[in-house]
């Protein structure tokens, strides 16, 4: 078993959590509610919380009480954290590589760019995507 499985194995109560953090249990929800933490649920519904879930709810602790407010604190997790790109299905990906060719696009923005402009002005897009046709 790896550090990285280690630290995801939801293993903590509640109660644990409190005792580790100095948080309330309200405190805990609240940052839950807000999307700022991910603990598991039990068949019964009871959270169990990780080594990473008490770390991030430090770090929130911390941030908190350098005078940091909610959206502040979302935008520091967003950056240090972020969420794991949409991972497509070898179906979907296949499926959209039918659809348009990497060939098929290049024409379409080639010709997009040098088309020419409309009433006198280019598109931002053409601005844009000019510099890489030479």
């Amino acid at each position: 078993m790896n550090d990285d499985t280690r630290r995801t194995m939801p293993l903590f109560s509640i109660g644990i959590v409190k005792s580790l953090t100095e948080l309330s249990a309200r405190q805990i929800r609240y940052y839950e509610e807000h999307h700022l933490i991910h603990p598991a649920r039990t068949e019964g519904n009871r959270r169990l919380f990780s080594f990473n879930d008490v770390e991030r709810l430090l770090e929130i602790k911390s941030l908190i009480e350098k005078g940091i407010n909610l959206a502040g604190i979302k935008q520091v997790m967003e950056l240090q954290h972020p969420e794991p790109e949409e991972s497509f299905t070898a179906e979907e990906i296949q499926e959209a590589q039918e659809e348009l060719s990497e060939k098929d696009l290049r024409k379409m923005l080639k010709n997009e760019i040098f088309q020419g402009h409309r009433h006198g002005k280019s598109s931002l897009r053409q601005g844009e995507l000019s510099r890489f046709f030479h």
